[in-house]
Formats: C-alpha cells, structure tokens, sequence
C-alpha cells in the first residue's frame, strides 16, 4: 500500500527540514521525501502547503485502564489521542492494579494492539504499589513493553530508592519520571499557595514542595551521572534549578504541561474544579519563567498530563474535586493559537517540544523524525483552520477541560500512524 502526500510544507527540526516537498509511505515507512514526486501510489493526498510534522508523542497521559474505566479506556484514549495529533501516547501505572509487574505492562500493550489506533507505550511504577517503599523496576517489565518508569501521582520521597531507580533506570536504558512534591508540604492543599488561596480561603500548595524534590533529584543526577526526567515542572524556582543543571552538564531533562504554559491561578478566582490540578497552576511570573525555559531549552518536552476525570468528580466542588484536566484533544490547538500565532513559540520549537524531544529522551529511533526509513508516524496541521472545543466533538469519556466553548485559531487535520489515516478531520 503506496500513499503519496503531494505539497506539504515539512517540518522536521532535528533533521534540519522546513520546506514544501513531496512525502511517499509504503509499507509503513516513509519511502521517499523529494521535492516533487511523479509515482503511481495507491492513493495521492495534496496537502496544498499543510503542515506535515512528524507524529506528535505524547510522554505523560494517564488511560486509567485497568480499574478506572469510567473516566477513560485504552480504546477511548487512543481515539482522544489521534484526534488532538498525537501518534504515540505513554501511559502512567496509577491503574487499579498499579502496574507494577510484566503481567499488567503485557496487559495494556495487548489492549493497546487490539483497541488502540495510536502507538501506546506503557510506564512502569518506579515502586511496588507505588508506596514508595520497594523497587519494582525490571527487565523484565522492559522486555514485557515498559519504556519508562514513574511513579506519578506519587513522589518518590526515599532519596535512597531514588537513587536506586536512577541506577536501574541507566542499566536499562530507560528515563525515570520524578512526580516533583514534598508531601508534608501539600497535605490537604486545594490551589497555588499564594494571593488567590488567600482570598478563597484555601489551604494552598507551595511552590516550595515542587522546588525541593526538584532540587534533590538534580543533586542526585549530579552526584552520581545518573540521568532522570522531572514531570510537569510548574515553578519560576524549579526552572532556576534547571538552569543551573543545564550549565553544569547534570543529566536531566524536563517537561511542562500545556495548562502550565497557558494558564494561571487567577483563573481559580472562577472556583470551576475544571482548573484544579497538580501541580497547581502558578502565577503569571511562573508561566513566563516554564515559557522561558522551554526556549532556552532547560525544558525539553510539552506534555499535557492528559487526566481524565468523571463529570460527576468534578461537579463536587473546588474543595471534594479530583485534579487533573483533560489534555489530549486540546493541547494542540490552545498552543498553535496562543503561544505559536501570537509569535512567542516558533513552530519549530513546539514541533522539537511535541515530537523530536520525547522521542529521543524514549530512544525512538523511528519516530520523532521525518527520514526515509522512519516509521510513517505524521501529524498535519492547519494554521489557518480554526477548532471548537465542544462537549459534542470529544473523543475522550471525561470532557473536563476549562476550554469548553474555546475557539482557537490552528487545527489537527489529519493524524497518520505508520501510514494510515487514524483522524481525519470533517469538514
């Protein structure tokens, strides 16, 4: 099966493409990438100058399958995730059973090649239960499709186990996720510690909690040469700690989440549980450091910690609410439209942030990138089509988004994973 994609403007910044080229897919694989391209295919698409990025992955979801299937499946998230661009989606074992053990990684990788339209790659617990008491990192979880380790939702508290997971992490050859939060700093806390948690008179979550196991971690990549990735890095102070780890040469990499990027604590003044997450969102002098960061390449990876929550949680009030926002469908679109049109992200970066960062931090050597020989993993974009996020239109079970009723200027038009059509857009 030959598909030809005719006039797409390719962008690829890790293989230093940005052009208007025609793409071939055979068998899978990207084929050919030449200028103009005069071949008998199977089925021909003109793109007439669309943007073709390499297929966007996605290093922080939770699909809640096993024992969450109200709020989200494997089959629902994998259909969620093709429609926001994504082609590879890694989910985190806060499951119901953790997974913790080859018998639950085989599990979700079979569901995922049953049920799942996109490449969904499983994380492992750091810890048996995640207790945080007890490695649960192996081979043999590696060898059953783990392809990292975290115990998110969970910090790590034990600096000790830390190390230990960092060890067997470097043996493996595979990242481990830190969950940044000193717990005796956020028992019982509802929003950002700070002006807005005063004038609601809510228990706040210090930007100190995240900053401390920031700082550990990074002291702990220091000490030892052991590589360790930080989750959904929120703070001004976390990002100074990164900075300082980049011009020493620490082995530590980093993401943020969309929400961290775009949003800020005043829009808790709303009480909506649809902003309440955790990290929780900052301040406005938060979000321009994570913006800085990501430009400056302190922060490597845009993740959205997609976590889908039922409507009936997240009616219960700012108090009683789960965190989480649901993240897949409309990471895409809230980036293009406010950070890439208003010039601020060029389209590059996002790209090297969404595609190119995570797959090299997972060691896909096939994906990530637009090369002949790559699997034929491909996000199209459209920047002048607007989206609409709607209750009606979402693929996910859980619409818990603060972006209902959101019109934003840029578009998924189609997301292709190993050469066929997984979304299409309707018109």
């Amino acid at each position: 099966m030959k598909l030809l994609l005719k006039k797409g403007r390719l962008i690829d910044p890790g293989e230093n493409i940005d052009g208007l080229f025609d793409l071939l897919i055979a068998e899978g694989k990207i084929a050919e990438i030449k200028p103009q391209l005069s071949i008998e295919a199977d089925s021909e698409i003109n793109l007439n100058g669309l943007i073709v990025s390499p297929g966007l992955i996605d290093l922080h979801t939770h699909l809640r399958e096993p024992g969450f299937e109200s709020k989200e499946t494997i089959a629902t998230g994998a259909r969620t995730a093709a429609r926001g661009g994504f082609t590879t989606i890694c989910c985190m074992p806060n499951t119901n059973p953790v997974n913790d053990s080859p018998e639950i990684t085989s599990l979700i990788k079979e569901k995922a090649r049953k049920e799942g339209l996109v490449n969904i790659l499983p994380i492992g617990a750091i810890s048996q239960g995640e207790k945080g008491e007890h490695l649960a990192i192996s081979a043999e979880m590696v060898a059953a499709g783990a392809v990292g380790f975290s115990d998110d939702g969970q910090p790590v508290s034990n600096a000790r186990l830390m190390k230990e997971a960092m060890e067997k992490g470097a043996e493996l050859r595979v990242p481990i996720i830190d969950h940044c939060e000193e717990k005796t700093l956020t028992e019982g806390g509802i929003i950002n510690e700070g002006r807005i948690s005063k004038m609601l008179g809510l228990k706040g979550i210090p930007a100190a909690a995240e900053e401390i196991m920031v700082a550990r971690d990074i002291i702990l990549a220091k000490t030892y040469g052991l590589p360790v990735h930080l989750a959904h890095i929120s703070t001004k102070g976390s990002v100074e700690l990164l900075r300082w780890a980049k011009e020493n040469r620490v082995p530590v990499s980093a993401e943020v989440t969309p929400h961290h990027l775009l949003l800020s604590e005043d829009a808790l003044l709303s009480r909506d549980p649809n902003y309440k997450v955790n990290p929780p969102l900052r301040t406005e002098e938060d979000i321009q450091a994570v913006r800085r960061a990501v430009k400056e390449g302190w922060i490597q990876v845009i993740a959205t910690d997609h976590a889908p929550h039922t409507e009936k949680e997240k009616s219960l009030g700012l108090e009683r609410a789960p965190f989480g926002i649901n993240g897949l469908e409309t990471a895409v679109p809230a980036l293009l439209d406010r950070l890439v049109r208003t010039g601020e992200f060029s389209l590059k970066l996002l790209i090297m942030a969404m595609s190119v960062a995570p797959a090299r931090i997972l060691r896909l050597s096939n994906k990530g990138c637009l090369r002949v020989g790559a699997d034929a993993d491909l996000t199209i974009l459209d920047l002048n089509r607007s989206t609409t996020i709607t209750k009606e239109n979402f693929q996910s079970k859980s619409p818990n988004t603060p972006y209902l009723g959101a019109r934003f200027q840029g578009a998924i038009t189609m997301t292709l994973v190993e050469g066929k059509i997984v979304y299409q857009v309707k018109d």
